[in-house]
């Protein structure tokens, strides 16, 4: 099954995509995506409905993030053993855990605007998972337990503020803008190994990112469990699990950054495709 958001920035409304890929609303069924509807009995109410019956939304209208109101937005660093080389950093012993600022949060296709002052604004596809019930401190054998379905995320990152701004990653992560998320929530049941994904993120036709999900280091069920441990999960919260190479900061002979004009187009096997327009800040 695949839920999604439709409608203008902050009055988005619930759907699901039919067999023949039209959105069909859900509102009135359920408030929005967000809290129990991503419980397994609502995801089973939602699964039995005739989507057929369910009015039609029309073609070309604007997808939202498909999780309304996430309490938490974490993201996991270094978790692909392919992008940690490029990079040239140490495999790490355990998860690099930072939070993306829910201001990021995006629909998949909106336009992705480079801040002020920033010269070294990056892409990264990411495979996320969002959260169906409360987790905390979870075991790895039950982790799966507490996973709703997976979406795509652009991990887009200023690498100078990430990196050279003090030494947190935060900052470099938390501009407006910086975390398109979509295009549907696909759930878990349809994606029986979310650890052999091809994924990929094209600059203007130009593939920069070709990888699959098989590289990571820790997988979903590893990283839902970890994270539970230090970060209570709630319903509707993303953790987005790494990128694989081919980032701009690693292009060999030198980094390749955006600096507006470009489209970004990605995408991960079962989950669909995003494409959004680069934006210069015309103060920068």
């Amino acid at each position: 099954m695949k839920l999604l958001r439709y409608g203008p920035p902050g009055a988005e409304k619930p759907g699901m995509m039919d067999a023949n890929g039209t959105i069909r609303s859900l509102a009135g069924m359920i408030p929005d995506l967000t809290g129990d509807a991503f419980s397994p009995n609502t995801l089973a109410k939602l699964a039995a409905l005739d989507a057929s019956t369910l009015p039609e939304v029309p073609a070309g209208t604007r997808l939202g993030a498909p999780t309304a109101n996430p309490r938490n937005f974490i993201a996991i660093g270094l978790n692909y053993a392919d992008h940690a080389a490029e990079t040239g950093a140490a495999i790490p012993k355990e998860p690099i855990i930072f939070l993306k600022s829910l201001n990021t949060l995006g629909g998949p296709n909106d336009d992705v605007v480079i801040p002020e002052g920033s010269h070294k604004t990056d892409w990264e596809v990411e495979l996320a998972v969002i959260i169906g019930t409360y987790a905390k401190k979870v075991p790895a054998n039950a982790a799966m337990d507490h996973v709703a379905g997976y979406t795509i995320c652009n991990d887009v990152s200023e690498r100078e503020w990430q990196i050279e701004r003090g030494g947190t990653w935060d900052k470099g992560k938390g501009a407006d803008t910086f975390g398109p998320l979509g295009p549907y929530l696909v759930t878990k049941d349809e994606i029986p190994d979310p650890q052999d994904l091809a994924m990929f993120l094209d600059v203007d036709g130009q593939r920069m990112q070709d990888g699959s999900t098989r590289t990571m280091i820790f997988d979903v069920r590893q990283l839902v469990s970890y994270v539970s441990h230090f970060i209570t999960l709630h319903p509707g919260d993303i953790i987005t699990t790494g990128t694989p190479p081919g980032v701009g900061m690693g292009k060999k002979p030198s980094p390749i950054y955006l600096k507006g004009g470009e489209t970004m187009r990605l995408g991960i096997a079962g989950l669909g495709e995003q494409a959004q327009r680069v934006v210069s800040d015309m103060r920068s």
